[in-house]
C-alpha cells in the first residue's frame, strides 16, 4: 500500500483550527485532549483525513496540501472572513487539469485548493 491515508497540520489552538476547518470546509473535528491532539475528516467519505498537531510549528515551506473545492473564489472569500488570507488567487493550470489557488490558515500554514472549473 502506498496511498497517503493520513494529514497532519500543525496547529497550536486546536479549538481555532477546530472553528476555522469546520466553518470554511465542512470538516468534522474530534477533540483529544489528552493527547494535545484533534482528529479531522472531511465530508468525503472517500477523502483522507488527519489531525491537528499543537506541537508542530506552522509552516509554509515543504509540501502542500490541496483541498478540492467545488467554487475557490467562494472559498477564498470564506477564508479571508475566517481569519484567513489569500497568497496565490484563483489560477488557470489548464483546461485538463482546471484550476488552484493558494491560502495561509488562521496560523500561517500555506494550503492549497483544486477545482475542475
Amino acid at each position: 500500500m502506498s496511498k497517503i491515508v493520513h494529514i497532519e497540520i500543525p496547529a497550536p489552538d486546536l479549538e481555532k483550527a477546530k472553528e476555522f476547518y469546520s466553518k470554511v470546509f465542512g470538516w468534522k473535528v474530534d477533540m483529544e485532549p489528552e493527547m494535545d491532539y484533534a482528529v479531522w475528516s472531511p465530508p468525503d467519505e472517500d477523502a483522507v483525513g488527519g489531525g491537528f498537531s499543537k506541537q508542530a510549528k506552522p509552516s509554509t515551506e515543504g509540501a502542500l496540501l490541496h483541498i478540492g473545492v467545488d467554487d475557490i473564489e467562494a472559498k477564498l472569500r470564506e477564508i479571508q472572513a475566517a481569519g484567513g488570507k489569500t497568497v496565490t488567487p484563483k489560477t488557470k493550470i489548464s483546461d485538463e487539469w482546471g484550476y488552484y489557488a493558494e491560502f495561509l490558515d488562521v496560523f500561517g500554514n500555506k494550503l492549497g485548493m483544486w477545482s475542475k472549473k
